[in-house]
């Protein structure tokens, strides 16, 4: 058991290290993501010291649980897809525009609506979704208007990292841990509104108050002549937002009529496929915006993921978890298991941890509710503390470089510490009083 834990403990460590140093894998002109080649190896290499074995690996994989892998990632991979086509549309970068029109010459005003614009989007779509999209826009503009970006990514950021919490599609770390435990859409709401508006309100005002002398100066440039609108298709844009409406509408009543959110998202997808399709045939244009939503699509967690699941349930069927939460105990549940997740994240990402907490919180004796909440906001609070907490952060770390932004990681653990640290306290606080 504890050979098996070491080499564990080595696969995590040398995963994060590859994400640091060495983030792409080339082999000729293929360049491959590295964390997930190395959890894969991992995994691999645990199999053939005879830690764990095929047969029971594939039946755990395809067991008709919640707690299946292949569901929860067809449900992220779905909703990620329906979010893509509609950045692949200009419709993001439509918003971003508009918002910079509004706010005139005033950074309050900028900072703002930027913060508003990214945590409503983040809240229906994905924070990595939003990221990807609002990062570069930021950087152009603030280069344009001379100011300083900071404030704005910053917001942007912790935004999108906090607002995700809301609803169960706004990180694959909520999809895994709520459908693992029979989460539905309704319930998780209900649960995780209170502490994300809470949460999400105590951030912006720390982010306020340590941006206010930034936020204070005028923008000298005059922007908004500038703004144009990047719509590229307006009915496939349409197409996408019906398809996207439609499917958080189906996933919210999906356990009224008892379809699993996977299928509705599924569903959705295809749907997309068909009518943007059809629309192409008529028009005689090519569908090339739905084809880059598919070669944009975040593939390579479906190793990483199955990989990663792989080595928790050899760390499970060793005993390893059942001794992590015996040692976690049944009382002050939410505080233990919310605090601890959040650390973890940062040692290890948020995505392997969910996978091995909920592993964990599976060994129970009674499942508790408040564990999974409280590790679910670990997970994506974990991600403001330092770019190790999610894939997000070291996605965002890499668009800064390119755009010559210097935001290390000690800058980053700066703003971590007095952001991320509130928001945690504050969200399991409110968590402990509701559940």
């Amino acid at each position: 058991m504890f050979l098996l834990l070491a080499i564990c403990i080595i696969i995590f460590l040398t995963m994060i290290f590859g994400i640091l140093f060495f983030p792409k894998i080339k082999i000729g002109k293929i360049s491959l993501d590295s964390y997930w080649v190395i959890t894969l190896l991992g995994a691999l290499f645990l199999i053939l010291i005879k830690k764990g074995d095929f047969v029971s690996i594939f039946n755990s994989l395809i067991a008709d649980t919640a707690i299946n892998p292949i569901k929860i990632l067809v449900l992220f991979i779905s909703m990620t897809i329906l979010s893509i086509f509609l950045d692949e549309e200009g419709f993001f970068k439509y918003l971003a525009n508009f918002t910079l029109s509004k706010a005139g010459k005033s950074q309050t005003k900028l900072f703002l609506y930027l913060y508003l614009t990214v945590s409503v989007l983040t809240v229906f779509t994905s924070n990595d979704i939003i990221i990807l999209s609002f990062t570069p826009f930021i950087c152009y503009f603030c280069k344009s208007a001379k100011i300083n970006p900071l404030p704005y990514l910053a917001a942007e950021f912790v935004g999108a990292n906090t607002w995700s919490m809301a609803l169960i599609i706004g990180n694959p770390t909520n999809i895994y841990l709520a459908t693992a435990f029979g989460i539905d859409f309704i319930n998780y709401l209900k649960i995780m509104i209170l502490p994300t508006l809470v949460s999400g309100t105590i951030s912006f005002i720390i982010l306020f108050l340590l941006f206010r002398k930034d936020l204070k100066k005028e923008i000298e440039k005059d922007l908004e002549s500038n703004v144009q609108s990047p719509i590229k298709d307006k009915v496939n844009l349409i197409i996408g937002i019906i398809h996207l409406g439609a499917c958080t509408l189906m996933l919210a009543l999906s356990s009224l009529i008892k379809i699993e959110m996977w299928l509705v998202s599924m569903i959705a997808v295809i749907s997309l496929i068909f009518f943007v399709l059809i629309f192409s045939l008529i028009r005689k244009r090519k569908p090339k915006d739905l084809v880059n939503s598919f070669s944009r699509a975040p593939w390579q967690l479906i190793p990483f993921i199955i990989s990663m699941f792989a080595i928790i349930v050899m760390m499970s069927n060793s005993g390893i978890t059942n001794k992590i939460a015996n040692l976690f105990g049944e009382k002050g549940i939410i505080l233990k298991y919310g605090l601890s997740s959040f650390f973890v994240a940062n040692v290890i990402n948020n995505i392997p941890m969910s996978v091995l907490y909920c592993s964990i919180i599976d060994n129970i004796a009674v499942v508790n509710t408040g564990a999974v909440f409280a590790t679910i906001i670990g997970s994506n609070l974990g991600a403001l503390f330092t770019p190790i907490g999610a894939l997000a952060g070291i996605m965002w770390s890499s668009i800064l470089n390119k755009h010559g932004i210097k935001f290390g990681y000690f800058n980053f653990l700066k703003i971590g510490v007095i952001v991320a640290i509130p928001s945690i306290l504050s969200c399991l606080g409110i968590l402990a009083l509701i559940i």
